[in-house]
């Protein structure tokens, strides 16, 4: 069978938002190809090979545990079961630091429940004097994030700690990020999400918030005198957690993402100009 026609059959099983791009994703990976080999070549494919992957991907797995990959701030990155797949609303966290910080400024930077590495990765990317301390629970993220850190060079600058959030962090850092979880036990999601990925990076408690008050409780300690804390938010949690970071005296700022929606709190000192 043509690749092309197999794309076809496999997107019409597929459904959902984003059928035909995520049947080419998987018959390129079946075929140990890249996509845009796919698209160029005139190829054949072995229906039987690319099966168990489409079939995956009908039953509602997502397409990152399938390839296991995806792509955050240009960094292509191991992903598993059990990690939370990175988004690209959460590299609103990554824009809103480099307005901060100029590149060339030696950070300290600390990622509290790193996953697969994302964000610590790409700080360290984009702040090539930098050093960074990612925390996580869970030994299978800690693992895989070590790995992504190693395979892309940052090894050398990125220390990966077993922790709860912050529990048993020392220091002091000039740049601390966090994704954590923030949907309220009873919220809807979108399909597959509930089902694959785990729940302990989802959800935070009743009104999701659960997660913000041990991280924000955490940050006066941790925070450089001119330091910053950029949290990811549910766009509807923004004023809740600003709250909680007057509670601490921290004086906080809303960033918005790229469909002009709350998706970030940053946190200062209340001395600390923004």
């Amino acid at each position: 069978m043509k690749a092309l026609d197999l794309v076809r059959h496999a997107a019409a099983r597929i459904g959902g938002e984003t059928p035909r791009l995520d049947a080419e994703l998987i018959v390129a990976h079946a075929m140990g190809i890249s996509r845009e080999a796919l698209l160029l070549g005139n190829l054949e494919a072995a229906a039987d090979v690319a099966e168990p992957f489409i079939a995956r991907r009908a039953a509602g797995e997502p397409v990152a545990y399938i390839l296991g990959r995806q792509e955050f701030w240009s960094l292509d990155l191991e992903v598993a079961p059990g990690i939370l797949i990175p988004r690209a609303d959460t590299e609103t966290l990554i824009v809103a630091a480099q307005r901060l910080f100029p590149a060339g400024r030696r950070l300290a930077i600390l990622d509290l429940g790193t996953g697969s590495g994302a964000l610590a990765l790409a700080a360290l990317s984009e702040w090539t004097g930098a050093t960074a301390l990612a925390t996580d629970v869970s030994d299978t993220a800690l693992a895989v994030a070590a790995r992504n850190a190693a395979r892309l060079g940052f090894a050398p600058r990125c220390r990966f700690l077993k922790a709860d959030w912050a529990q048993g962090v020392e220091g002091r850092f000039t740049l601390i990020l966090s994704n954590p979880p923030y949907i309220g036990e009873q919220e809807a999601l979108g399909a597959g999400v509930r089902e694959y990925e785990p729940h302990g990076a989802l959800f935070a408690g009743r009104d999701g918030l659960d997660a913000y008050r041990r991280i924000v409780a955490a940050l006066p300690a941790l925070l450089e005198a001119e330091g910053a804390a950029i949290l990811e938010i549910g766009w509807t949690q923004a004023e809740a957690v600003l709250a909680l970071g007057r509670t601490h005296g921290l004086a906080g700022a809303v960033e918005r993402d790229l469909a002009d929606r709350d998706r970030a709190i940053i946190f200062r000192h209340a001395d600390a100009a923004f």
